[in-house]
């Protein structure tokens, strides 16, 4: 092969999928090219080319149209141009020069031919941008599973079995004695043959001993009644999440709804080394702020090692968002340590990525109080004190105080019950620009500590409202709708213009945000509960909202894009820099791009539906 055609088939090897094939049938490729010049302004094909043929822009641009003039795509350097291949006399679409261009086309019959025993690459062609990207993040989820433990481990490969039980009836003697025979720390007790409660050493020390109990009171008036329990085939990580979040240490485990065996943070720590549990094992025995600094210092250590090990990006954000739940668990402690017990029962809860659980390491705070009705004016100097506590220790701990000032310390976002309701009503039935923003951060709320059913309520009182809600529904959209995937102009995508992060691409805003706006929308509009983007999609998936192959395509989408954000994020910390969301197209393969445009044309095509819904 002469100079020029090692050229040629050098720089088709470079573009995927043909980055694939062996030098030997690139070269067949190559030795079979045609080479075009066409001018600006001029048609695809060319008026002396009439079989179906593939073509690959060498130097150049061409803008792809509908049969209305609507730019559909745009192909630049490298960009292989497959409309021609099998075209369809129906399908009126146009393919127009931008530049000069230079272009590569081969006979599309050649190449399925000589594709055939390639078909990896074949099947690049005979695939659309949906399945693509849903071929390549199955293969990211399974290098996770070869690669992490807690994450992928199932519960029921090592909970202890079977669970060790004592009856109500049975004094709290007894259940010392027994859990001091058998080594364990806790008793799952029971009533009638069910499961009633559970008490543990921590129950014997501070329910009993320290208030002077008597040890022959029946064990039940010391055990924890509102049960939580867990599923076997759940993943030890879901295991890690709900007793983070709900401040325990002892969960039991149930098959089929019947008590199985039981799991313990200890259980945990055993299964993952040193990683995310450890740190929050660390948080919760932390004694001073200066200690959680010097902890939290850890936390980018950790995205670091996660990305390393093929950890998803949903695992990561879940690991993150736990980790930051015990930096402020154990902040509401210290303050309650110092002003004494709350006066009336509260919720802290979280708002935006840390309610979703798809937290980066160090983000912005977003956090807020929901104080129960009973609250008397005087009680705000408490709160108060709470507050400025808890979110002046976050910061210390590196996450930022919020720009927006959405924090439980701002008297506006530390209110009664009932004037959260009266926020929601208010966002839902006059959903003016800035409702419709306080609707993108209160609309994604998460318990981290207290009295959980303060949130639930409202959360089931402000789904009520936007079930089937048309109108408000539609204002949701629009606004949504402002935030559009950087695709479809010139040469690759439409990059930052201008300031620091020029020439990137703003994943977080322009790519994740997006889906995750659709993801609220879609829940919103089902009245589905659940605040995990990922999780939203799944339970709306295949109802009226969205379809069970669109809610797939969007999860690979966030979940490729995800991906993507915490390895540039992981680069720049191993380079000491402050992680951020802004993406150069040239820090990626080419590869990666082509499956990031697939990403981008899942999310376009589905506010295309939005759009013309609610237009």
């Amino acid at each position: 092969m002469n100079a020029e055609l090692t050229e040629i088939r050098d720089f088709i090897k470079a573009s995927p999928p043909f980055d694939k094939l062996p030098d030997e049938a690139a070269g067949k490729l190559t030795e079979n090219i045609h080479i075009g010049y066409l001018r600006k302004d001029s048609s695809l094909p060319p008026k002396n080319i009439t079989e179906p043929r593939l073509y690959i822009v060498r130097k150049g641009a061409l803008s792809y149209l509908d049969e209305e003039h609507e730019l559909l795509g745009k192909f630049g350097e490298g960009d292989i141009c497959t409309v021609f291949c099998l075209p369809d006399d129906k399908i009126k679409i146009a393919v127009k020069t931008d530049e000069d261009t230079l272009l590569y086309s081969i006979n599309w019959q050649l190449v399925f031919d000589l594709l055939q025993p390639f078909p990896e690459v074949l099947a690049y062609f005979n695939t659309s941008a949906a399945e693509r990207l849903q071929h390549q993040v199955s293969k990211i989820h399974e290098q996770a599973v070869v690669n992490a433990t807690l994450m992928n481990t199932s519960i029921g490969d090592f909970y202890r079995a079977p669970a060790v039980t004592i009856t109500a009836g049975a004094s709290i003697r007894d259940a010392a004695i027994k859990m001091n025979e058998v080594n364990l720390s806790s008793l799952l007790v029971t009533e009638k043959g069910e499961m009633a409660g559970i008490v543990t050493d921590k129950d014997i020390r501070q329910r009993c001993v320290a208030q002077g109990l008597s040890f022959e009171l029946p064990v039940s008036d010391i055990m924890t009644r509102k049960l939580i329990s867990i599923e076997a085939d759940n993943n030890a990580f879901d295991a890690l999440v709900l007793m983070t979040t709900r401040q325990i240490h002892h969960l039991p485990v149930t098959r089929d709804g019947q008590l199985a065996g039981m799991i313990t943070v200890t259980d945990l720590i055993r299964q993952e080394g040193q990683n995310a549990v450890h740190i929050t094992g660390a948080i919760h025995k932390a004694g001073t702020i200066k200690e959680l600094v010097e902890i939290s210092k850890l936390v980018p250590k950790l995205q670091r090692h996660m990305v390393k090990t093929g950890t998803t990006a949903a695992h990561v954000g879940k690991s993150i968002s736990a980790i930051t739940a015990a930096f402020t668990v154990r902040l509401i402690e210290m303050a309650e340590k110092i002003s004494g017990p709350a006066p009336v029962p509260y919720v802290w809860v979280a708002a935006g990525s840390q309610a979703r659980r798809e937290q980066c390491c160090h983000s912005d705070q977003d956090n807020a109080l929901i104080i129960s009705d009973q609250a008397k004016p005087e009680h705000d100097y408490w709160f108060h004190d709470l507050a400025t506590f808890v979110n002046d220790g976050l910061a210390a701990c590196g996450y930022a105080y919020c720009p927006g000032n959405v924090m439980a310390s701002n008297p506006k976002w530390r209110q009664s019950q009932q004037v959260w309701g009266q926020y929601f009503e208010n966002w839902v039935n006059k959903p003016d620009p800035k409702a419709l923003m306080h609707c993108s951060i209160f609309f994604d709320l998460a318990p981290v500590y207290g009295e959980m059913s303060l949130l639930t309520d409202l959360r089931h009182t402000m789904l009520e409202q936007t079930r089937g809600n048309t109108l408000f529904l539609a204002h949701l959209t629009k606004n949504a709708l402002n935030l559009r995937p950087p695709l479809g102009f010139f040469r690759d995508f439409v990059l930052e213009k201008n300031g620091d992060n020029k020439n990137t691409l703003d994943l977080k805003h322009k790519g994740i945000a997006p889906i995750v706006d659709l993801a609220r929308i879609y829940a919103l509009a089902e009245g589905v509960s659940a605040v995990n983007t990922v999780e939203r999609l799944r339970q709306v998936g295949g109802s009226a909202s969205l379809t069970l192959a669109s809610a797939k395509n969007l999860i690979d989408a966030v979940e490729f894009m995800g991906m993507l954000r915490i390895e540039h994020q992981v680069k720049q910390l191993q380079q000491g820099k402050v992680a951020d969301n802004f993406l150069p197209p040239k820090q990626i393969s080419r590869l990666e791009r082509e499956h990031l445009k697939d990403a981008f044309k899942v999310v376009k095509s589905l506010q295309d539906v939005r759009q013309s819904v609610y237009g």
